[in-house]
């Protein structure tokens, strides 16, 4: 019977890593904890100061410690946000020729139903949030009106409450931002029509707003389709603008 390959069993620092990095998963080490002192860690885990350097390494090559050199050095527990894998995300996008209208399509798979969690089962500090966000949104109409509506787009998914679309919104936070920039530089519309259409986009922002608010979780969605069909027709009027890839807009 032929063999597989032998499985490489794990390198000290590499399991020293493990133990640090489910004590920080599991909440046991705390954003802004230091770490015990290197001859504590060296004892505990029975490991030469090489070994544990390098599984600090390790840690920091994943963005879980920052490490102090230098008396009286030491290493701190640094959690990251969603944001730190944003720009791998999008360099995954571009290398598989992702395009911009692709990933306006994953986005309306996205926000139609967190619009629907937020009204069904956000808290009412969660609504009067995003109603905050309405009235940033209100103020910019005659400014900076796309990167306005860019963070209201992201504030209904964080707010839904479900921690995974929250992310996935993140990861795609940079490209829906130059995306919608893009798509304002672009636009033919100038002057009264272009504040006619943010006027219009203000308007549907307050119907989910009042949806939101009546805990109207089908309508909330719908609506938010709805708008996001709409959008799409204004953001693709040029027929070549949904095929641009992302690599275009990030660069």
């Amino acid at each position: 019977m032929r063999r597989g390959p032998e499985l490489r069993p794990k390198k000290m620092a590499d399991l020293v890593a493990d133990r640090i990095r489910k004590q920080i998963v599991r909440g046991e080490l705390r954003d802004g904890d230091w770490l015990p002192t290197e001859p504590e860690l060296i004892e505990r885990f029975g490991v030469s100061r090489p070994t544990l350097r390098e599984a600090f390494r390790l840690l920091e090559a994943d963005s879980l410690v920052r490490v102090r050199r230098g008396p009286p050095g030491g290493a701190r527990v640094s959690v990251p946000g969603p944001e730190a894998a944003a720009p791998i995300f999008s360099l995954l996008l571009a290398l598989q020729e992702t395009t911009v209208e692709d990933v306006y399509a994953a986005r309306m798979v996205i926000e139609p139903p967190a619009a629907r969690l937020l009204a069904e089962e956000g808290s009412d500090a969660g609504h009067d949030a995003l109603a905050a966000e309405l009235e940033k949104v209100e103020a910019a109409v005659g400014g900076p009106f796309g990167a306005a509506t860019v963070r209201f787009h992201k504030r209904i998914v964080e707010l839904s409450g479900n921690r995974t679309l929250s992310t996935m919104v993140t990861l795609l936070g940079e490209i829906m931002s130059r995306q919608i920039a893009a798509a304002y530089d672009e636009t033919p519309r100038q002057g009264a029509a272009l504040q006619e259409g943010n006027r219009l986009a203000l308007r549907s922002y307050k119907r989910l707003v009042e949806l939101v608010r009546r805990r109207d979780g089908a309508g909330a969605e719908r609506h938010w389709a709805a708008h996001m069909r709409r959008a799409q027709e204004h953001l693709f009027e040029d027929p070549g603008a949904g095929r641009r890839q992302i690599i275009d807009i990030l660069d």
